[in-house]
């Protein structure tokens, strides 16, 4: 008989939320239970919502929307991205940050491989509950170094909010 692990299931309401920046995150598979190789979040952003600058060398990062619309700027440019549309970030250390320039919440599905990007939402995020929103927290000069300290402790590197332009 072969060895099978047993399917992971999480329910809609299931699920690690936590506030990051004012957006949702809710952890549907975390690295603990896939022994590191992939993580996948789900994610709210709500109008005006979305990560500032940063990079992370060693994963890759790539987001499915659900619902809604964010503008993806890199390096490279920038992208609209609506409903249906698929991003991925690849490993390497592209500088971008994404923002819902809309009215609406956006909803994205957020899968990192390897896993990892969910322990510093973890550690710079509060817990809510599922669907709940926080406002952002200041970014004075003293967070935003707290928080590039605590990133790069991840594997990620945090950038000024105009850093992209």
């Amino acid at each position: 008989m072969e060895n099978h692990k047993k399917p992971f299931t999480v329910g809609a309401e299931e699920g690690k939320s936590i506030s990051v920046v004012g957006d949702t995150y809710r952890i549907l598979i975390s690295g603990k239970d896939t022994a590191g190789a992939f993580s996948t979040i789900d994610m709210l952003i709500p109008p005006g919502g979305g990560p500032g600058p940063h990079a992370h060398a060693d994963f890759e990062e790539s987001f499915y929307v659900i619902e809604g619309e964010i503008e993806v700027k890199s390096e490279f440019g920038d992208y609209v991205a609506g409903k249906g549309s698929f991003i991925t970030i690849p490993k390497g250390g592209v500088v971008h940050a994404f923002t819902n320039k809309t009215q609406q919440t956006a909803h994205l599905l957020c899968t990192v491989v390897p896993a990892g990007l969910e322990t510093l939402f973890e550690e710079i995020g509060q817990p809510v509950a599922s669907g709940q929103f926080l406002p952002p927290p200041p970014l004075d000069e003293a967070a935003v170094k707290k928080l590039q300290a605590i990133a790069e402790k991840h594997g990620q590197k945090v950038f000024p909010p105009d850093y992209l332009g």
